[in-house]
């Protein structure tokens, strides 16, 4: 099975939670925090990212709630 990742992107004036793939939301939230928060206990559940975009749609940040197949390097 293919891994859907959870992307928050701008819709409207709001945010949405919406599974990689798919053309509709998941969740609608008025913050970027609030969809970020909604979207992270299912993205622990299943083992995928939450990917967070900019209101222009570009990637802004990502977190992983899987198996990282490239973990960082401790640096000490």
């Amino acid at each position: 099975m293919p891994k859907r990742d959870l992307h928050i992107v701008p819709h409207d004036k709001d945010w949405a939670v919406r599974r990689e793939g798919s053309t509709r939301a998941s969740s609608v939230h008025p913050t970027q925090k609030e969809a970020q928060d909604a979207a992270r206990p299912t993205a622990e559940r299943v083992g995928v990212e939450v990917v967070i975009h900019r209101k222009d749609g570009r990637i802004r940040d990502s977190e992983s709630h899987g198996h990282d197949p490239n973990p960082p390097k401790d640096t000490r």
